[in-house]
């Protein structure tokens, strides 16, 4: 194990073991896999799991961002406890959560990356989403003539930064595994080659099916909670509206109004690393009620989660977790202001200007038992189980070579999503 450091960045490389290969041996395919926090680690971790279990592949998986901020929870322990080792720790988290900060960040996350691929040399190079530490990847990917693939592509959020990232590494990327058909053909749209574009799904949603919950009692016990089943329970994430300067703090000011009013258990979760996060928290954190009992966790890990949104009687916040998993579980949602407009949502889900009078109408809305049948009813628009492991097929037998790194703008027509789910 090497520790160097790049401009005040300290980058952790862990050695990974090489495999021998021999002219009658095909030598694994090298994949390395991104994640950057736990946003994107808990959608990943099926599709880790399919490929540190394929005898095809050699997961190189590359840590880094807010996984090594202790304000989010530490979270690269939560991914040592799961039994992964790191091919490489790029510390290089932000000093603030300024613009100036971020940017530095984000060079300093470039460096260590280059030194990364450097020694890793993958076969490909897979990163999921829109945060902000996806340009260093697409930067040095590009520069090393590494094809990207890109997971959740074609998505849209009209109210944070977010949009412009996501769209620019779709430019970049060379295989598009998107959720939904809309979204396959908004990426078609914007120039990509039909045959770089599959609909497979969310692989966050295989959670359902492949990962043990814990009870929500049990969640809640380890939160300070006490099994108090008469009063609502609540679950709050909720992240910086990056696209509007200084609107985050309106934001969380009028949540906190909304809230002070119900007799409830609320759970808060950390919002992403994102500008203006620590704002949001010392909001949040200082929310005053009459008779709600309030817990701020930095990081809950998947999991645990989970079993709160499956369980919950509302969530309020802009998490894209409303909108994606918690239709699979029937749980009533309000959708705060505008980081998640442009997104697909299910009947489950009730949008609410960031007013406080307008978050607390939707919540006595969606806590009342009409809006509750329906929401039992919602068809989650991202479909069911399964996509982590058409990702991983796809992954471990997409032709490597020239076809794939050179990119040629399609002028054909977009009418028809390309690649739908086949099940």
């Amino acid at each position: 194990m090497t520790r160097t450091g790049c401009d005040g960045a300290d980058t952790l490389f862990a050695a990974m073991p090489h495999t021998k290969t021999g002219s009658r041996r095909r030598r694994r395919r090298r994949i390395a896999v991104i994640s950057t926090s736990r946003a994107d680690y808990g959608p990943l971790y099926w599709v880790l799991r399919g490929l540190q279990g394929s005898r095809s592949a050699s997961l190189q998986l590359i840590l880094m961002g807010s996984h090594f901020s202790r304000a989010h929870g530490s979270t690269y322990r939560t991914v040592r406890r799961d039994g992964f080792v790191p091919a490489a720790e790029i510390r290089a988290v932000p000093s603030a959560d300024t613009p100036k900060a971020i940017a530095r960040s984000i060079g300093r996350t470039t460096i260590a990356l280059a030194d990364a691929f450097e020694r890793l040399r993958p076969d490909l190079v897979v990163i999921l989403g829109d945060r902000y530490e996806l340009l260093s990847v697409g930067a040095a990917a590009t520069i090393f003539r590494l094809p990207i693939v890109h997971l959740h592509g074609g998505e849209s959020t009209e109210g944070a930064i977010d949009e412009d990232i996501r769209h620019a590494i779709t430019k970049l990327s060379h295989l598009h595994l998107v959720a939904a058909a809309p979204y396959a053909a908004r990426v078609a749209a914007m120039g990509e080659e039909r045959w770089r574009i599959r609909t497979v799904g969310a692989p966050g949603i295989d959670h359902l099916e492949r990962t043990q919950l814990p009870t929500v009692d049990s969640v809640l016990a380890a939160i300070g909670f006490r099994t108090d089943p008469a009063r609502p329970l609540f679950l709050v994430t909720h992240h910086p509206v990056t696209r509007r300067a200084g609107a985050t703090r309106a934001e969380a000011q009028a949540i906190a109004r909304a809230l002070s009013s119900f007799d409830a258990r609320i759970v808060v979760t950390a919002p992403n690393a994102d500008q203006e996060h620590q704002v949001l928290v010392k909001e949040l954190r200082a929310m005053r009620t009459d008779g709600a009992t309030v817990r701020f966790v930095a990081s809950l890990g998947s999991p645990a989660y989970l079993s709160l949104l499956r369980s919950a009687d509302v969530i309020v916040g802009n998490s894209s977790s409303g909108l994606l998993e918690a239709p699979s579980f029937g749980t009533p949602v309000v959708n705060v202001g505008p980081r998640q407009r442009g997104r697909l949502r299910a009947a489950n889900v009730i949008d609410a200007e960031p007013d406080a009078r307008a978050i607390r109408k939707a919540i006595t809305t969606a806590l009342g038992s009409a809006f509750r049948r329906r929401a039992r009813k919602a068809v989650n628009p991202y479909g069911r189980p399964g996509a982590s492991e058409r990702i991983v097929k796809i992954l471990l037998t997409v032709p490597l070579g020239t076809r794939l790194l050179e990119k040629r703008v399609s002028r054909g027509q977009v009418r028809q999503a390309p690649e739908p789910i086949r099940r």
